[in-house]
């Protein structure tokens, strides 16, 4: 336990009888008697801090229709197509900031002219400085980013539908279905989705909430992609009858202000924003239109993961200058708690990100089961859910968990902003929790919690 914690602690685990005192920091939560019954009569494996799904398919009106339109549009070389489309959108990155460009250089620079003076080569100053500033720039070019918009076309839309609907889908799919377990009472009658795409976020939105979902917004630059989505909702057909009804499309974030809508999405769209300040300003645009809950998900890449944080820190410390919904922002998912991402403090910055399983459209070249790994954001309004909700100071599995024998090793984000592993056995924790740690997966909450030590007796 040394390697666990640095100093002495104890977990209090009640059980009939038995009180055992093994750690002061941690405990579970069914050590707090206000949380004996936290399984609710559920079993082990489906306890309330389940978020993962076994496999998410496609809605068959959903997959039966893309199937039509790829066949007929008969893209050449579709497979290596959608190959290459799904390699460039994962492995890509922010825009540099010409800020961070500058700083660049000017270390580059700093550097070769203390190579420069250690060989004690000889010449003249302006040849010298213009042949550094030269090797600044080749520098600069190899080691930057090229970060280019992307364009969808007809047949660049088709390819995006082919390669992304599926894993696009199933990480939207697991998302919401956090909100509609941990909030049951939320029923989104409005949907705004920002960067829409082929629609993913309104199918998945629909397949949980069914007709309680009345009018949806989708706001997509691309003509092309929002034509294709209008035609997966008529079953791949142009003139027929739309599976979700009230669903618009527009090119342009309404223009009204003062609307809002009970859930705004936006998934994989952030990242084609060029400029820190273009999204910082799209944040507040989206959270202005927010009711209940904005949901931002991008890839589970480290640049994703960290526009993700951008937008936190966005709505949690910057004063929005245009405010008509004065309720703040909490953090409801993946987090629990609302301070700085412990994985941003650690030398290496691996991205906080989960994997979701899932099946791929059935086309040529693709197996019967893929992986989708993703990371995302579910901001709440205050008030909403987030705050009411019991266990929301549950801790956050942030890796595989690691089944042994008679034990289990838990990598967790505690309330407190601090990442550890914890070893649960039935000795320690009860036989409870550790059921349902051997039973959970990545990405689900674990009830332990952080214990406050008592204040000093007068």
């Amino acid at each position: 336990m040394a390697a666990l914690c640095s100093r002495r602690c104890f977990y209090v685990v009640r059980q009939p009888h038995i009180i055992l005192r093994i750690n002061n920091r941690w405990q579970s939560a069914v050590a707090s008697p206000q949380m004996q019954d936290f399984l609710n009569g559920a079993p082990h494996r489906k306890h309330p801090g389940v978020t993962a799904l076994k496999s998410v398919s496609l809605p068959e009106e959903l997959q039966r229709a893309a199937l039509t339109v790829i066949h007929e549009a008969a893209v050449k070389q579709l497979a290596e197509k959608a190959h290459r489309l799904t390699n460039f959108l994962w492995s890509r990155q922010r825009q540099p900031e010409d800020l961070a460009l500058r700083k660049k250089a000017v270390a580059l620079e700093k550097t070769f002219w203390e190579k420069e003076k250690e060989s004690g080569r000889d010449g003249d100053p302006y040849l010298l400085k213009t042949e550094i500033q030269k090797m600044v720039l080749s520098e600069l070019k190899k080691t930057t980013y090229h970060w280019t918009p992307l364009r969808y076309s007809d047949d660049v839309a088709m390819v995006y539908l082919a390669a992304r609907v599926a894993g696009g889908y199933a990480a939207v799919r697991r998302v919401l279905n956090e909100i509609k377990k941990r909030d049951p009472s939320f029923s989104p009658r409005s949907l705004l989705d920002f960067g829409s795409g082929v629609g993913t976020v309104l199918w998945a939105a629909h397949t949980l909430w069914g007709d309680s979902l009345g009018e949806a917004v989708c706001v997509d630059s691309s003509g092309a992609m929002n034509s294709l989505a209008e035609r997966l909702l008529r079953g791949g057909s142009e003139t027929g009858d739309p599976t979700i009804k009230q669903a618009y499309f527009r090119q342009f974030l309404p223009v009204t202000p003062k609307v809002q809508f009970d859930l705004v999405v936006s998934a994989f769209s952030l990242s084609e924003l060029p400029t820190l300040k273009e999204r910082k300003d799209t944040i507040h645009t989206l959270w202005r239109k927010t009711q209940s809950y904005l949901v931002l998900v991008e890839n589970g890449t480290k640049d994703g993961h960290q526009i993700l944080m951008e937008a936190r820190d966005t709505l949690l410390t910057e004063e929005d200058k245009v405010t008509f919904d004065s309720r703040r922002a909490s953090v409801f998912a993946p987090c629990p708690h609302q301070l700085t991402c412990p994985k941003l403090k650690r030398h290496t910055q691996l991205p906080c990100n989960f994997p979701q399983p899932y099946q791929p459209l059935p086309l040529r070249g693709s197996g019967d089961r893929d992986i989708e790994k993703f990371s995302y954001l579910v901001l709440a309004r205050a008030g909403q859910g987030a705050g009411q909700e019991a266990g929301s100071d549950w801790a956050r599995l942030t890796g595989p968990v690691l089944r042994r024998s008679r034990h289990v090793h838990c990598d967790l984000c505690f309330s407190d902003g601090e990442l550890r592993r914890v070893i649960v056995t039935a000795h320690r924790h009860g036989r409870d929790l550790y059921r349902c740690a051997r039973r959970s997966h990545w990405g689900d909450r674990l009830p332990i919690i952080l214990q406050e030590d008592p204040a000093p007796a007068e």
